[in-house]
């Protein structure tokens, strides 16, 4: 017997093989630790921007964990025919939500903002088989474009977190809080630059925790509502009361949903490469429908839009671990962690600027991946370049004046308010009609992005 289950093992794909217990916890608590500051930031930096008590905000950082968790499972485990890639993927919060959701808050309040998110869940659900065979119109041209603009449009919400928003106020842009930030970001390089293995993957979770203790004896800390916080519980579902859907709102969401798809499908396939697991269509389609789930799961919990982390999928890449269950173990210890709201709370009140000092590093690096994307787009020829730099030039116009489209209808403040949604409309519709509609121009060539078996 002992002989036929070792056959069983070795036959099994390294997908799909279960290693020792002691093992597959160790590596899923490296996954969770990989993620997790860039799952955390986000409600943090949504919560400050939308000004949320940071009570509240802690109840949004609990529920963050929790679906995450739960996607991160899904993903890994899969159910049935419907849903997860089964391949080794980390879901995580995405910052393509956070600017439409903050214009949201803005002008409908918090019960449209997750009753938007709900309804982009549940057309994440209906289209993500749809979008797995039409994948080939969202491709590097698009999605660099997009995740470029992700990337600038945030870094003024990391200015704010580190300086105020009040230029007004007494202690804007103090001097000490700038060199508290300058000192967390150039503790961040040198952890990037001189250390090995882990070290260099939790390089700003170390710059939290450093510029949380530098902050604490500099007296700008306050963690009372640590204290309020239970040890268990549950996130309230519909914390906000009950969910609106204003028709402009659940329209931006749904961008940030294909976007959130294109996100993920490129993630999955550098998934399927380390593996070497082969991804069929009806794979992707239930990767993308997870994602999907997680704008149900969040429009109830309060939660975020969840897709597949890029830096977990570098961390497969980097110890070339393959197995499934490494990452089902992670979504279990998220799932855990978001149960426990005073972990919420000391999270969230972690001072501005270190919050701000980390999102500074992240919101460029993923600026930076958004360039390197877009080093993939064949521009000799084509008119792709015009494309991105109408793309990006349209989606940058509300992020540099804020007030631009004040004297236009509340709607479409709304949809082209919100720099990620004005660039991939922008960027979609001009890549289909210059390189795939009647506008093409006859000697472009257009490249055919890397396709998934089918």
């Amino acid at each position: 017997m002992a002989n036929s289950a070792s056959a069983d093992t070795s036959s099994r794909h390294p997908v799909d093989q279960v290693l020792p217990l002691p093992r597959l916890g160790l590596l899923g608590l490296q996954h969770v630790l990989v993620m997790y500051t860039g799952c955390v930031t986000v409600p943090i930096v949504f919560g400050a921007a939308a000004r949320l008590s940071t009570s509240t905000v802690g109840l949004l950082v609990s529920a963050d964990l929790l679906v995450a968790g739960l996607v991160t499972l899904l993903q890994a485990l899969g159910v049935s025919r419907f849903l997860g890639v089964r391949l080794p993927i980390v879901a995580g919060a995405t910052f393509a939500g956070v600017t439409p959701m903050i214009m949201i808050a803005g002008q409908y309040g918090m019960p449209a903002v997750y009753g938007s998110m709900l309804a982009a869940g549940l057309f994440g659900l209906l289209i993500a088989w749809p979008f797995a065979r039409a994948v080939r119109f969202f491709p590097p041209l698009v999605s660099g474009s997009v995740i470029t603009v992700i990337g600038l449009s945030l870094i003024g919400v990391a200015a704010g977190l580190i300086a105020g928003n009040d230029p007004t106020a007494k202690d804007y842009a103090q001097p000490s809080h700038l060199a508290l930030a300058a000192g967390i970001v150039v503790l961040i390089v040198a952890v990037n630059r001189f250390g090995r293995g882990i070290l260099t993957q939790v390089a700003v979770l170390i710059g939290l925790a450093v510029g949380t203790v530098v902050a604490i004896a500099m007296g700008i800390s306050d963690f009372s509502s640590v204290g309020h916080a239970d040890w268990f519980g549950f996130p309230d579902p519909f914390h906000f009361g009950a969910p609106k859907f204003p028709a402009a709102a659940v329209i931006s969401m749904c961008v940030v949903m294909l976007v959130t798809f294109t996100e993920s499908t490129a993630d999955m396939l550098a998934v399927a490469e380390a593996t070497g697991k082969e991804l069929a269509h009806a794979d992707l389609a239930r990767g993308l429908a997870a994602d999907g789930l997680s704008g149900v799961l969040g429009g109830i919990f309060n939660s975020f839009l969840d897709t597949a982390f890029a830096q977990n999928v570098g961390l497969v890449e980097m110890t070339r671990v393959r197995s499934r269950y490494v990452t089902a173990v992670s979504g279990g210890l998220l799932v855990v962690l978001g149960l426990i709201p005073k972990l919420g709370a000391l999270v969230a009140s972690l001072p501005g600027p270190v919050i701000g000092a980390a999102g500074l590093v992240m919101f460029a690096t993923v600026t930076a991946v958004g360039i390197r994307t877009l080093r993939k787009v064949e521009f000799e020829g084509t008119s792709n370049l015009l494309i991105v730099a109408v793309a990006i030039g349209v989606g940058m116009l509300p992020v540099v004046a804020g007030s631009i489209y004040h004297r236009l209808p509340d709607w479409f403040q709304t949809i082209a308010g919100s720099a990620i949604t004005s660039t991939t409309l922008a960027a979609f519709t001009l890549n289909l009609l210059f390189n795939h509609g009647p506008l093409r121009a006859p000697r472009a060539a257009v490249p055919t992005p890397e396709y998934i078996n089918s």
